[in-house]
């Protein structure tokens, strides 16, 4: 009896479906700009949010924000908002605040990166990849900046 009252509950991650929840892309300065020497200074913003669908379901959408310049000038500016539906149950709240934070951004980044590159491509604008992105070392340094800021 001692041993079922000790019994966490069982851990699950099931990845539901991944869809483009919004994309946007701006080119404010062509064809000017495709006439300037091409060394552009690029931005990338990253925002990670989560909803709760339903018991143990969860909306997570990564916002990926482009901004690129060349000689000062907005070449364009790309957003895509990638999203994601998983099931996740069993996990403490510290636990299910990193799977929704790092491990559910991890899975959708690929999918928001190859989005990126095609809108920059079908801008006619020279191929643009993103480099991969550590979201465990970010949501650690978000982490670690709540509690700084509580302090």
């Amino acid at each position: 009896m001692a041993d079922e009252e000790n019994k966490q509950p069982e851990q699950q991650f099931e990845f539901q479906r991944v869809y483009m929840k919004d994309m946007s892309f701006e080119a404010p300065n062509t064809p000017k700009v495709f006439l300037q020497e091409w060394k552009p200074e690029v931005s990338v913003d990253l925002n990670v949010e989560n909803t709760k669908v339903e018991d143990n379901m969860y909306e997570v959408v990564l916002t990926v924000t482009v901004n690129t310049k060349a000689e000062d000038t907005v070449a364009f500016i790309a957003e895509v908002r990638q999203a994601g539906v998983f099931m996740v149950s069993g996990f403490d709240e510290a636990q299910m605040n990193h799977m929704l934070g790092a491990f559910c951004p991890n899975i959708l980044f690929p999918f928001a990166r190859e989005a990126v590159s095609d809108l920059v491509n079908k801008g006619s604008f020279p191929q643009l990849l993103l480099a991969p992105i550590n979201f465990d070392a970010l949501y650690q340094q978000q982490q670690e900046a709540k509690k700084e800021k509580a302090n």
